[in-house]
């Protein structure tokens, strides 16, 4: 097995590797202070062609597959997760379903836009009581002559203040349980019936936008259907397989800004004499680190390149997932312990990161969701 990179795949992970060190590691502690990212960065994401980064080249976009996200997701997580995940939202849960389920219209009409930044992408599926049950969902779309009309709310909407074009999953068929009955529709910023409800206040990942989303009376046209009627939660589903493998890259860049600034100061800080990092239960604790990291970057490449290839990744994108969010949770603990006490302090970056990685094991699916979808895989 090959496990070198194309010269092409070098040249976007490097350029998302510079981006993220001169761009994003100097800004993450204002990002998280201050609660948002600041412009000039959707300005650089936008020069480099990283909003469009998965988006065929007809449509503007640089026409790569979810492997090159993967690597560029881990750079710039490894700067800054609020940038890196309002990325991945924009890139796997907006621009992919419009490439696999939309119209030759809907492509054409939004791709574009999602291409150059002039529209930033968010997705619609939590709720109050629609969490890890997705099925739950009580968000309603209902005919009226040849539109549609949306009402309900939605929650924890990532890019939600800024987001030109939202996809949201709605009730269509109330007679029918669970996941069936679902649709979705593709829902831009300024239609009247749409307001952002409130901002959340995170533990993490502070700086990317967290809100909520409400709908009353909200007319769409037959055409914001995407996919099927009554066929959405497929929609959501293959979307998620996408989604997790950018939070598991989200996952790697998180763990490996960890495992850096282990390094960093364990050849720095002494004690007894001499520098930690000569310290056996120091250098377990890198070893630890560094392998887990590994393994994790192997899954997650694995899924990303099933998926490049049309196939089916549920499960490979699942065991991704659970590893690199235990990874990278795993390596901002023992990194936080490294750093003793001046870790607990915001005199390093390491209680950011500590903050940044929780989220991992939660968004685009629980740990413990992951575990079903893999045992169930198992057991088919």
């Amino acid at each position: 097995m090959d496990f070198s990179l194309t010269e092409e795949q070098q040249m976007v992970r490097d350029m998302a590797r510079d981006f993220s060190r001169e761009q994003l590691l100097p800004r993450a502690r204002k990002h998280d202070e201050q609660g948002c990212i600041d412009p000039e960065v959707f300005v650089g994401l936008a020069e480099l062609g990283l909003w469009g980064l998965t988006i065929p080249e007809e449509h503007g976009g640089a026409g790569m597959g979810n492997f090159e996200l993967a690597l560029v997701l881990e750079e710039l997580n490894a700067g800054c997760a609020s940038t890196g995940v309002t990325v991945s939202v924009h890139n796997s849960l907006l621009g992919s379903p419009i490439r696999r389920f939309g119209t030759v219209e809907q492509q054409n009409d939004w791709l574009p836009q999602l291409a150059s930044g002039e529209r930033i992408g968010a997705y619609c599926l939590t709720e109050p009581n629609a969490g890890s049950d997705a099925g739950a969902v009580k968000t309603s779309a209902r005919r009226d002559g040849d539109d549609w009309i949306l009402d309900g709310t939605k929650i924890f909407v990532t890019n939600g203040a800024f987001a030109g074009l939202f996809i949201v999953y709605a009730r269509t068929n109330p007679l029918e349980p669970g996941a069936k009955g679902m649709s979705a529709f593709l829902v831009p910023c300024e239609a009247e019936g749409l307001t952002v409800g409130k901002a959340e206040k995170k533990t993490g990942i502070r700086g990317s936008s967290t809100t909520e989303i409400l709908f009353e009376n909200l007319r769409l046209p037959k055409e914001a259907l995407l996919g099927e009627e009554n066929k959405g939660f497929t929609v959501a589903m293959d979307t998620l397989d996408g989604g997790r493998i950018g939070i598991a890259s989200q996952g790697l860049g998180i763990g490996r800004a960890c495992l850096e600034a282990s390094i960093r100061y364990a050849k720095d800080r002494e004690q007894f004499g001499r520098p930690i990092g000569r310290f056996q239960a120091i250098q377990w604790k890198l070893a630890d680190m560094s392998t887990q990291l590994d393994a994790s970057r192997m899954l997650v490449h694995r899924a990303a390149l099933k998926r490049d290839a049309g196939e089916r990744c549920s499960l490979e994108a699942a065991q991704s997932k659970l590893m690199a969010s235990k990874t990278a949770n795993f390596c901002a603990d023992e990194c936080l312990q490294i750093h003793g006490g001046a870790g607990y302090t915001d005199d390093f970056e390491v209680e950011r990161l500590f903050r940044d990685a929780r989220i991992t094991e939660i968004y685009e699916g629980a740990t413990d969701i992951q575990r079903i979808v893999i045992a169930r895989s198992l057991l088919a």
